[in-house]
């Protein structure tokens, strides 16, 4: 099936939690579907479920889409000729569509308690052939009885009169192609319940139809739903979308994905530092490709790209890998200036983790430093064990000294999968004249027999407090290596000392470019406090 109307599509999310990574892939598709075509992309929030809908999941889930940059033409916050756009403000748009069913003659009222309906489910399921649904009782009753009895009070449901002639249900899905349902599996399915309230199969279809959506992009999970909607479409005598079913996301086990595998949402991964861009090339990527072999497609390309004959029906594996490999990409892509708007909150943190450090040369186990520096990797905002003031103050140092951070992007930007790395990273610069030490870098390079340790930090001293010396990367490096070489000391056992000294770690960003963001004298310091605190405890 092919349609040509202008193309509008929408994203009906239900705000009854956080936007699932699933939604996020559905959300981006037609969005992306929508701007390849110069269609209309529709957002709805449908919010019928009233113990679970709430307005700060709804606003959850906008924020999400917009960090993501996926921008709506009609929906919440935009308006739009077809509002309102949720679904608890369009009961009338359900009850005009309910009553034009009505006066067809294509719905009935159906007056079967649920304790009748549970006992005859009960009674066919010991039967063979099982259950088959709804047997049409109430649709037998005279419609003159049926009306009186409506009218009586008497509690009913309304149900859908499924055409006794009607052949198997057919329609064209994108992805799956020409689909048919046997029409005996159809039963006269519920439109609205005895509380008033109106079923989900049927409202989606009235707000599909009177919102003029021409293309149903959503998870395979709704394929079973798309039969009886067809049904209904039918009823209406309304056009029938075209659909396109997307396969499911699956954990590395083949498993659906859930929180076992991890991050779910997408503000888990917003916190994690991960890219907004590289999120959506990502997604973008599980389940549609553009041909095969390109992996890096940034948002504008994929809205030139994008077309439904691209999506497989294949499941799609959530490789974090993948996306920590192409979060990088875009990192190291996207210039420093851009790094460190998008980076503020780590960068800002990174100084806030340094403002704790102990005064002095302090040497942590290494399991303890591996858990600061996970604890380093959670984004903590005010509330969370800092002051509002501090966290504000460091933000705004950010901004005041940008330069002064753009700096800090060559030396991480090959290094980082995500900016939440950046506190672990970085944090060594704002120590002033203190250096945490990791006790495995101690004992592997500091206090390694005969690595000469000792020797090679008073070589490495004395160029660096030698203010004659020029304070550049290139040639403080040149001269300590020549110092070095004199001394018979190869790089790795003079630099790695240093290394060590200076950032308290045997990995850290290239070394001398690092420390021109320094103060010399705190290098200096950092120097002598690690060679009195490390080698004369050794000598005692």
């Amino acid at each position: 099936m092919t349609t040509t109307k202008p193309v509008r599509v929408r994203f009906a999310p239900s705000p009854t939690g956080k936007l699932h990574i699933g939604g996020a892939r559905t959300a981006i598709y037609n969005w992306a579907f929508a701007r390849a075509t110069g269609g209309t992309f529709v957002l709805r929030i449908e919010d019928t479920d009233p113990e679970r809908s709430t307005e700060e999941n709804t606003q959850i889930i906008l924020r999400a889409l917009k960090w993501m940059g996926l921008d709506w033409d009609e929906g919440p916050e935009v308006g739009g000729a077809y509002g309102p756009y949720f679904q608890t403000q369009r009961t009338a748009t359900y009850e005009a569509a309910l009553q034009k069913l009505i006066d067809a003659g294509a719905a009935y009222p159906c007056f079967c308690t649920k304790e009748e309906l549970d006992a005859k489910r009960e009674a066919a399921e010991k039967t063979e052939g099982g259950y088959a649904g709804y047997d049409r009782t109430c649709r037998a009753i005279p419609a003159e009885e049926a009306a009186a009895r409506v009218a009586a009070g008497e509690p009913h449901v309304w149900r859908l009169k499924v055409p006794d002639d009607h052949g198997p249900v057919t329609f064209t899905d994108a992805v799956y192609g020409d689909m048919s349902f046997p029409i005996d599996v159809m039963d006269d399915m519920i439109l609205r319940r005895t509380d008033g309230t109106f079923t989900y199969n049927f409202a989606v279809v009235c707000d599909d139809v009177n919102m003029a959506i021409t293309h149903v992009i959503r998870g395979d999970d709704h394929l079973s739903n798309t039969p009886r909607q067809v049904l209904i479409y039918e009823a209406l005598g309304a056009e029938v979308p075209l659909f396109a079913h997307l396969s499911m996301i699956l954990g590395p086990d083949g498993k659906k994905l859930s929180k076992r595998h991890g991050a779910t949402n997408v503000e888990e991964y917003r916190d994690r530092g991960y890219l907004p861009d590289a999120l959506v090339n990502f997604l973008a990527l599980l389940g549609w490709s553009l041909d095969g072999e390109t992996t890096i497609i940034p948002p504008e390309e994929l809205c030139r790209t994008f077309s439904l004959d691209r999506i497989t029906k294949k499941h799609s594996i959530f490789d974090e890998k993948k996306l920590d490999w192409m979060n990088g990409v875009y990192i190291r892509d996207m210039g420093a200036a851009a790094w460190v708007d998008a980076a503020k909150p780590w960068l800002a943190q990174t100084n806030l983790d340094g403002s704790n450090v102990p005064d002095g040369i302090t040497v942590v186990p290494t399991p303890a430093k591996e858990e600061a520096e996970a604890a380093a990797r959670e984004l903590h905002l005010p509330g969370e064990g800092v002051d509002a003031d501090t966290w504000e103050a460091c933000r705004a140092d950010v901004d005041d000294d940008h330069e002064f951070y753009e700096a800090m992007y060559p030396l991480v930007a090959e290094r980082l999968a995500h900016l939440d790395e950046i506190p672990a990273k970085l944090a060594f610069l704002f120590w002033g004249d203190s250096v945490v030490l990791d006790e495995k870098s101690v004992q592997k390079v500091l206090l390694k027999e005969g690595a000469r340790a000792d020797e090679a930090l008073a070589i490495c001293r004395g160029i660096l407090a030698d203010d004659d010396n020029p304070w550049d990367a290139e040639a403080l490096e040149e001269l300590c290596r020549a110092a070095g070489e004199e001394a018979g000391l190869k790089p790795k056992l003079l630099f790695q000392p240093l290394r060590v000294a200076v950032c308290g770690n045997m990995v850290s960003p290239p070394l001398f470019e690092a420390m021109m963001l320094m103060d010399p004298a705190d290098i200096v310091a950092r120097i002598d406090g690690v060679t009195e605190t490390v080698f004369s405890e050794r000598a005692n």
